[in-house]
């Protein structure tokens, strides 16, 4: 039987595990760490999900009902431990084994179609294909600044609480979903914060009517673009504009797929309660606890904490193997096959808005379709990588709105279909 291999065991790559082995397969996953669940197990006390519990969830297996609509991380967790344990893929996992390379098996053909040669820190071993699952939140961004700041630096990924907080002023370096939340976090503190907000995102609350917004029925009743200016009309009559806030940046695209949207309205109740102000301006350099600013204004802080981002990183894969595009692998069929590559998956390396967990099953579900197009093919390989690069545009994003995301899948799904058929001919 041929066998397939999973890096990362958090919730993609335990979807993959669990998909992989009800279809059949002899599977090996291989996690770096010493438990399944990813950054979950890590991330920032206050994180809590932006997406309801009802409709974040691995097939067949719904969220406890005692957990509330927006679960806090350390349920989550606790959720996704209970996943591994009770569809039994511990015992398929080899933990404290980081891959340190995937190198494809040398053939005359395309790359990867004759498998791959995964080589961890307790060996190597040859497998017909591998999916990745090691995630996109873990290799920190932080950016270069000129100058020296005297006071801690601590990025998202590293915080955990105000107890990592050096003195009362704070700055906040980014104003996505966790900026936001570190900076909610320390004005809840009775410390003040400032946040960097230089461009405008569109503000939504998590909750509508008292109802989680994903799950207001009325709005399957339109299409996607009409749900966008619906809940942008919602917004502006339960919390207003970014105009109503001080110093907040309006956006400058005028829809919520065009542009950055952050799912947080407490962000805006301590502004206007004057524990957080914004800032418009970006960082010029720093000057002993002075942070010099692009405008001119120099402020001084005590500690600054970072929300910006991570990188879409793949240490196992030379970088040659990897094509990239604005920072991100260039990849086709709903981000799941690399360009040039064959018989390698990615599972998880996108972000369509919305629930994150059902995605991985989604796209785990189009690989085992595609584990079978390639052992029907001629010598033992369907070239799907060149067939979806003639088919389908390249995708260079990590974040993207879910209805495009929705469309990828249809149509890889479509294609395998059509695929399918000529290979049984």
């Amino acid at each position: 039987m041929k066998k397939y291999c999973v890096i990362g065991a958090g919730a993609a790559g335990m979807s993959a595990l669990n998909t992989l082995l009800e279809s059949g397969h002899e599977v090996d996953c291989f996690e770096k760490n010493d438990t399944v669940g990813g950054h979950w197990n890590t991330d920032y006390d206050a994180l809590h999900l932006i997406t309801s519990r009802d409709q974040t969830h691995f097939e067949g297996f719904p969220m406890p009902a005692h957990y509330p609509h927006f679960p806090r991380r350390t349920q989550i967790a606790e959720y996704l431990h209970s996943y591994g344990r009770e569809r039994g893929l511990l015992e398929h996992i080899s933990f404290n084994t980081e891959v340190l390379s995937v190198t494809p098996v040398e053939t005359e053909g395309t790359t990867g179609s004759a498998g791959w040669v995964v080589t961890t820190t307790k060996g190597s071993d040859t497998y017909e294909g591998v999916l990745v699952a090691n995630g996109h939140l873990w290799d920190k961004k932080i950016p270069e600044i000129p100058g020296t700041f005297d006071g801690p630096q601590i990025h998202s990924g590293d915080y955990k609480n105000v107890g990592d907080v050096e003195g009362n002023r704070v700055l906040v370096v980014g104003a996505g979903n966790s900026g936001c939340d570190l900076a909610v976090d320390v004005a809840q503190h009775r410390f003040e914060a400032d946040i960097v907000v230089r461009h405008g995102s569109y503000f939504q609350p998590k909750m509508y009517f008292g109802q989680p917004r994903s799950e207001l029925g009325f709005l399957k009743d339109f299409t996607a673009e009409e749900q966008d200016l619906i809940a942008r009309l919602l917004a502006r009559v339960s919390i207003g504009e970014n105009s109503n806030y001080p110093g907040l940046p309006v956006p400058e695209h005028h829809s919520l797929a065009e542009g950055a949207t952050v799912v947080n309205d407490l962000l805006l109740y301590w502004i206007h309660h004057g524990r957080v102000r914004v800032v418009g301006s970006g960082i010029e350099r720093f000057e002993g606890k002075n942070v010099h600013f692009a405008d001119g204004t120099v402020r001084e802080y005590d500690t600054i904490l970072y929300a910006t981002g991570f990188h879409s990183t793949l240490p196992f894969l030379e970088q040659a193997l990897v094509p990239r595009s604005k920072g991100a692998p260039v990849r086709y069929a709903g981000g799941i096959i690399p360009e040039g590559l064959e018989k390698l998956y990615y599972i998880g390396m996108i972000a369509p808005r919305g629930p994150q967990i059902p995605i991985y099953g989604v796209q785990a579900r189009i690989v085992t379709r595609m584990l079978e197009l390639h052992a029907a093919a001629p010598k033992g390989s369907a070239h799907l990588a060149e067939y979806f690069a003639k088919l389908q545009d390249p995708e260079d994003r990590i974040d993207i709105p879910r209805h495009f995301w929705d469309a990828q899948i249809k149509d890889t799904n479509r294609l395998i279909e059509a695929m399918g058929v000529g290979v049984k001919a």
